[in-house]
């Protein structure tokens, strides 16, 4: 912390009456570096000189100014500005005050809704640029399908912005005029009138949302490391002032972070939400998230394109689908075997799927309706649909396999990372899959490392994991579809935070990961090939025109399409 002295010229010496004595010198610096010990670490990290014994003041007065805040909402702020500048408050106990004394009554506010038209500027704005879906096969690896992110919007400030921060931490105060006319009168001095027929400005305040934007991410990492280091106190006076920020924020930043806001205070208050969650209502909200962006499309095509080079020249192919859902992934499998030159074989489609909470039966109704299309392109169909609690609870022996005259391909899709979260449950499934001999294993997972034991290390690898799906989601035009998706992933940001123990099922791992556990039951990976990625290419087009998207062979993906197949030397693969 940088003590503020009187003289600013170093050349200028204080007069007589106020020079130190001898001796005092060395004690005004021991006093100095005694005040900076007295500083809260994790709030200096964020910018505010706040000491560790104000803290209790500090949570008061923020407490203050919410309720302040929350009763002149519907009355407006532009009351708020004035001829002043309300600098960066680096000194939290003195800005609150300053805050909570702008916030009294005042007897000639005009509560117009004009008034508070336009409270955050724009002005720098934070670099934009199109959102692009990366789909890259592993030239090193059997994983085929991988949708990339496009921009980051946590990237840290550049070095040439560096000189600009202290004027970019200022609340400024800006007019606005409800004048028609496209240029802004210039302002008038105090003593002056406008001139005849100008309409009267007024003042408004006006937030730096990039240096807000900085703020944020710090506010929340901090709040994070609050929390994993059992400072409780301290975390929920930083998700306060998280809110609070992520309200001045447009666009996809603010969205994030209110939801990890959420999250932080679901962990401070040990309020982690109900597992397992309403199946149906995340059926509904995955729909969305299938119609909004081409990760799930890109998927479902990687997948399907290696199931069907399996099948190849098969009479009788057999799917067991541990994410059957809506069934969204078949119809176009189906269309594929009907087309085949050597004309389509009986396709039988085991769908596995827990218990819908009103009894419903489903997935029977799902396969009615899978039925209807096999009928309509002329492709024998057989269908059942398998209920169970967890995937755990499945047995070879339950699917009247028939290893004799079919061939099985089993597929999973943002299933397997589930069952992470109980010891011993990923195992046992492995085993099941071996057991029924498959051609082909398919899987569709998360690209994200959020199952490691430190909280502070998933909560950073999750902020910008999501924060890059979000920005990816801005393209689409319908609201709706975005909303649900947004809540979509909101849910696993929730469980991700809010969880531990067996509560937490998002439990997202990496490729690599995956290929050391597949590895160990017994699997190799399966090279995809070039053909997925050119047919991918094309598959944009029909994805709201490609706009927005592309399709690059990098790394960074956000979700990964990968094949398994039974070892040929499982001893080998042992070793």
């Amino acid at each position: 912390m940088k003590r503020e002295h009187p003289f600013s010229n170093p050349d200028q010496k204080p007069p007589p009456e106020m020079s130190p004595a001898p001796g005092k010198s060395k004690m005004w610096e021991d006093e100095t570096a005694q005040n900076d010990a007295k500083m809260d670490e994790l709030l200096a990290v964020v910018g505010y000189k706040v000491r560790s014994s104000d803290m209790a003041e500090i949570a008061q007065k923020l407490e203050q100014l919410e309720e302040v805040m929350g009763s002149v909402q519907e009355d407006g702020l532009s009351y708020l500005a004035s001829e002043t500048v309300h600098y960066n408050p680096s000194d939290l106990s003195t800005w609150l005050e300053s805050m909570l004394s702008e916030f009294n009554p005042n007897p000639n506010f005009d509560p117009s809704p004009s008034s508070i038209s336009s409270i955050i500027d724009p002005t720098p704005p934070l670099p934009q640029t199109s959102s692009t879906v990366k789909f890259e096969p592993d030239p090193f690896s059997d994983s085929d399908l991988k949708a990339i992110p496009g921009k980051a919007i946590l990237t840290p400030p550049s070095s040439s912005n560096t000189s600009n921060l202290r004027e970019a931490k200022r609340l400024k105060p800006s007019n606005y005029t409800t004048d028609p006319t496209p240029t802004r009168p210039p302002k008038l001095p105090n003593s002056a009138s406008p001139p005849p027929g100008t309409t009267a400005s007024r003042p408004v305040v006006l937030i730096d949302s990039q240096e807000n934007g900085i703020r944020l991410v710090h506010a929340l990492m901090a709040c994070a490391e609050a929390i994993q280091l059992e400072n409780m106190g301290l975390a929920e006076a930083l998700v306060k002032q998280i809110r609070y920020l992520a309200a001045s924020q447009a666009g996809p930043m603010g969205k994030v972070a209110t939801y990890f806001a959420e999250a932080l205070t679901c962990r401070i208050y040990k309020l982690c939400p109900s597992v397992p969650y309403d199946e149906s209502v995340s059926d509904e909200l995955q729909m969305h998230f299938y119609e909004t962006c081409p990760y799930l499309k890109f998927a479902h095509f990687t997948a399907n394109q290696a199931i069907l080079e399996a099948f190849n020249g098969k009479k009788k192919v057999h799917v067991i689908d541990f994410s059957m859902k809506q069934g969204m992934q078949w119809p176009a499998l189906m269309q594929a075997l009907a087309l085949r030159t050597e004309g389509p074989p009986l396709f039988r489609l085991t769908g596995i799927g827990p218990p819908a909470p009103d009894n419903s039966d489903r997935l029977q109704e799902v396969g009615w309706k899978l039925a209807q299309f096999a009928d309509s392109i002329r492709i024998k169909f057989q269908y059942r649909g398998f209920v169970a609690n967890s995937l755990t609870d499945l047995e070879s022996s339950m699917l009247d396999l028939e290893p004799d005259t079919e061939v099985v391909a089993v597929n999973s899709v943002f299933e397997l990372h589930r069952l992470l979260a109980k010891p011993g449950a990923i195992e046992k499934v492995l085993g099941f899959m071996k057991a029924v001999n498959p051609v082909i294993v398919t899987m569709v997972e998360q690209e994200a490392n959020h199952n490691g034991p430190v909280f502070l290390d998933r909560f950073n690898e999750s902020l910008h994991y999501y924060s890059t799906l979000f920005d990816s989601l801005e393209i689409c035009v319908d609201n709706v579809d975005k909303k649900m998706s947004e809540a979509y992933l909101g849910r696993q940001i929730c469980n991700m935070v809010a969880c531990e123990g067996s509560d937490r099922v998002e439990r997202h791992e990496t490729l690599a990961q995956w290929r050391a556990r597949f590895a160990s039951a017994g699997f190799d990976p399966v090279h995809l090939g070039s053909d997925a990625f050119k047919q991918a290419s094309m598959l944009l087009e029909f994805f709201a025109g490609g706009e927005g998207y592309g399709v690059e062979e990098r790394e960074g993906p956000l979700i990964t399409t990968s094949a398994w197949q039974l070892a040929k030397n499982p001893a080998v693969n042992r070793r």
